[in-house]
């Protein structure tokens, strides 16, 4: 059954990258404990830039520790550590390939509903520190997904992510990041 590796916060700072300011708030990091998920986002969390990340249907942005091993080898020099993607979940056994838009999953107490798969932003590439990530993320097609609170509720490291609802539209996340990444490289 899948379930969360870490819970991953952070409020949004402002870095210096290649001589420009740039406040974010992509350097999550694990907590202990139990934490509130709230309509917009996790207690102790806030997003930088809410034209692209954040909002009802980007409220928590879970990342499967399955990938952690394929970005590994592209970047052997890299730490990793849980949270690396800005993830919020670190979750394992829940694939992109697998989950659908709109499925509907219990995570603790809370209730969350599959809303679209993430696309990179050059925040991403401040993170990792170099922005050739941008193009490798979208090509490996290991997006992550953002999830949208259907009910608020109590979360933690350990918690099943239970399914309770499949969408029978039967449109994969996995499906609209091969679309996005096909479209991206015929321009």
């Amino acid at each position: 059954m899948p379930k969360i590796l870490s819970v991953n916060v952070s409020f949004p700072k402002e870095v210096d990258f290649e001589g420009q300011k740039v406040t974010t708030g992509i350097f999550k990091e694990p907590i202990d404990g139990r934490i509130m998920l709230r309509t917009l986002n996790l207690e102790g969390d806030k997003q930088a830039d809410l034209t692209v990340h954040g909002g009802p249907d980007k409220a928590v942005y879970a990342y499967p520790i399955e990938h952690y091993e394929f970005w590994l080898k592209v970047f052997p020099n890299m730490e990793m550590p849980n949270g690396m993607f800005g993830e919020n979940f670190t979750t394992e056994g829940l694939m992109e390939a697998e989950v659908n838009v709109g499925d509907v999953f219990r995570i603790g107490s809370s209730k969350v509903v599959a809303t679209q798969p993430r696309m990179p932003c050059y925040k991403l590439g401040v993170k990792f520190g170099r922005m050739d990530v941008l193009k490798k993320f979208l090509a490996s097609g290991r997006s992550g997904i953002y999830l949208k609170v259907l009910e608020e509720g109590e979360v933690g490291a350990g918690n099943p992510i239970i399914q309770i609802k499949k969408d029978t539209n039967r449109v994969g996340i996995s499906d609209i990041v091969k679309l996005y990444a096909s479209d991206a490289t015929s321009r």
